[in-house]
């Protein structure tokens, strides 16, 4: 039953114009002009809590080391946006901050790489959730998936409307964090590494394929000072056409796997670009994990496979740990102790894996994550 239905209907009442209190310009104005000072003010409390909000998220900082190897050509691309706000027209009333990191490893030339460095944060922003969003996992989940499949079929629209056509690939591997909730999209076999100094277990995880095999990593010491033993778990997947869902999609399209590539040739099952393999069996469809922020987080890292030809996910994550800790980095003019040492175990480890004999591009993305 209605709460009110016991009050009597209102009634309506006939009053003359002439009754009715006549209003000026002048006042008209007025209040015009305090309506714009009561938006302003709403606008202010609105910005300030904002602001209240981002004191209490971890502050990333992110740096970049790049390496061309004994290539020809540099075809990784990346980007870095630890605050992508700007990119966005609105954000959900509940979120403060959006970050965005990505490497991108192309294959066959460098245009793919770049064109979705270039284009795929526009079309995350232009999709990302606005409002009052409920369900925001779900939302950005769905954002993710569309922005993948938009990214792609832009690029294989101007990849084919060239002379020759272009056949560039890329792998992907984004990272986006939301306040302090980090989303890992991947696609092909660039990895993404994360440090953490405790031991408790990442919460829900999606997954677009059952059980790929497991690429990136998150590393835990088990002290909170991040003195203790490293624990490294993985928070992205490989795609390579001998994994058996990968290749059971491909042969159900009509493709092959011959010699561990998709028709003998592409070595990736998922990719941006590729525009020949599409037809037998190769999506942009990027598998999708979720971990949350706490205190004990060291960073995250972010690296194509060029990396990884020459380095285990331990050995990555026990190099970067051993220059955080080491104690004769030298000094950068404009950058803290804390800065220093993580834009040197930047450099280093890119450039250790050429120095082991890597021939291939090297991009390391190494986020810190402090308070």
């Amino acid at each position: 039953m209605d709460l009110f239905d016991d009050l009597p209907e209102p009634t309506q009442i006939s009053v003359p114009p002439s009754a009715l209190p006549q209003t000026t310009k002048d006042d008209e104005e007025e209040k015009t002009l305090k309506r714009r000072r009561e938006d302003e003010e709403d606008k202010e409390e609105e910005e300030e809590i904002k602001k209240v909000c981002r004191e209490d998220l971890p502050v990333l900082k992110a740096y970049v080391a790049a390496r061309r190897g004994e290539r020809e050509e540099m075809q990784d691309a990346h980007v870095l946006l630890p605050d992508m706000t700007s990119c966005l027209s609105s954000l959900p009333g509940n979120v403060s901050r959006v970050s965005y990191f990505a490497v991108f490893d192309g294959h066959g030339g460098a245009r793919a790489s770049r064109f979705a460095a270039e284009h795929l944060h526009h079309n995350l922003a232009k999709k990302f959730p606005a409002g009052d969003a409920e369900h925001l996992d779900k939302l950005i989940k769905k954002c993710l998936l569309d922005t993948f499949r938009q990214t792609d079929e832009d690029f294989l629209k101007k990849a084919s409307s060239q002379k020759p056509a272009w056949k560039d690939g890329s792998t992907a591997t984004c990272v986006l964090v939301v306040d302090d909730m980090v989303y890992v999209a991947n696609l092909g076999d660039s990895r993404v590494s994360w440090t953490r100094s405790c031991c408790i277990r990442p919460v829900d995880m999606w997954s677009q394929t059952p059980s790929v095999c497991l690429q990136a990593m998150l590393c835990r010491t088990e002290a909170a000072d991040g003195q203790g033993k490293a624990v490294t778990l993985a928070l992205s997947k490989e795609h390579n056409p001998t994994i058996y869902e990968e290749r059971m999609r491909i042969q159900r399209a009509g493709g092959s796997v011959r010699d561990g590539r998709v028709l003998g040739v592409l070595e990736v099952s998922r990719s941006i670009g590729d525009g020949q393999y599409k037809r037998c069996g190769v999506v942009s469809t990027p598998d999708l994990r979720r971990c949350q922020l706490t205190a004990n987080d060291r960073f995250i890292l972010l690296a194509c496979d060029g990396l990884f030809k020459v380095f285990s996910a331990d050995e990555t994550v026990k190099f970067v740990l051993n220059v955080l800790q080491e104690g004769n980095v030298e000094p950068r003019l404009g950058l803290t102790e804390e800065e220093t040492r993580f834009e040197a175990a930047c450099q280093q480890l890119a450039s250790e894996a050429v120095r082991r004999g890597c021939a291939d591009n090297v991009t390391v993305i190494l986020v810190s994550i402090g308070c």
